[in-house]
């Protein structure tokens, strides 16, 4: 066992932010953290780090509370980034690195990899002031990562930029996840959290309201959907027993329904239409298990 949160509540005065939460991370798997804005996930990092004092439970890290003796095992990318504009690239990325308590030789090694890795190593004697907004987000990323941490937290680690740097970034947490860092990512983007993760946490208000192995977390959620793709409007799967909404758009219907089972009677009425290029039966995505759960995104 790696990472474990046992019942832990924090509380300011009469507001409490996390409510007797409990998830535990395997060594070398990713944890999908998700919450809306004030939902607890940066109190819980802080929590996780030391940062801020819990008010009941206890994290521990391989059966040990963590503490200073820790933080060079560890690294944090938090949302609010914290690079010193006036700072070089490299320079700002050694003195990084020897706080995390790295040799010289091995500083420059990295420096090497991942400046290449990131595609900036042209950047290396310009002012962090002097990037793009992506770019320092690179260097904010790639700080986090120099000292190859045994645990990882990312907190929206590709916000703001473009899908290629998406994917560049991507993948190199992808690797270092393969390599046996145990990684928890919080992310908005719900397709990037079940592309990258093995497990899942939804935060609701301070308390957890789904938690498990992501395909489980599908799985047991309950309204399956099945995807046609047709340009036949086929309105008599609207009145199927079973079916809870249907979708259309130019190219598919998208029928949303209680329990697979469903699909057989609408499989019947889309076979006297003759050919169609798909039809499917598809487990909901994060996406729709996340509105379900946090409710209206606007309250």
């Amino acid at each position: 066992m790696s990472l474990k949160i046992e019942h832990i509540t924090k509380r300011y005065k009469d507001f409490t932010a996390v409510n007797d939460i409990s998830l535990s991370l395997d060594q070398g798997k990713m944890l999908g953290f998700l919450g809306r804005n004030g939902a607890g996930k940066t109190t819980t990092f802080r929590m996780i780090l030391g940062l801020t004092a819990i008010t009941e439970g206890e994290i521990t890290y391989n059966n040990k509370v963590i503490d200073r003796s820790l933080y060079n095992r560890i690294g944090y990318l938090p949302e609010e980034r914290g690079l010193h504009p006036k700072m070089k690239v490299e320079k700002e990325l050694r003195y990084l690195a020897t706080l995390k308590g790295m040799k010289a030789k091995e500083i420059t090694k990295a420096i090497d990899y991942w400046l290449n890795r990131f595609d900036i190593s042209e950047n290396r004697e310009k002012k962090i002031e002097a990037l793009s907004k992506g770019n320092q987000q690179k260097i904010q990323l790639l700080a986090s990562m120099l000292h190859n941490p045994e645990l990882l937290i990312l907190d929206e680690p590709f916000s703001g930029l473009d899908p290629v740097n998406v994917e560049l970034l991507k993948s190199a947490v992808q690797d270092l996840n393969n390599a046996g860092t145990t990684i928890i990512y919080s992310s908005h983007r719900m397709e990037h959290v079940e592309e990258l993760c093995d497990d899942v946490c939804i935060l609701n208000k301070g308390k957890l309201v789904v938690s498990g192995p992501i395909n489980e977390v599908k799985a047991n959620h309950g309204n399956k959907s099945v995807i046609i793709e047709t340009e036949h409007e086929m309105k008599e799967i609207n009145n199927l027993p079973g079916v809870l909404q249907v979708e259309r758009n130019k190219k598919e219907i998208k029928a949303m329904i209680e329990s697979e089972s469903i699909a057989e009677s609408i499989y019947e009425v889309v076979i006297q239409y003759g050919f169609v290029k798909r039809f499917q039966v598809v487990e909901p995505s994060l996406n729709e298990i996340f509105i379900d759960k946090v409710g209206d995104l606007h309250g």
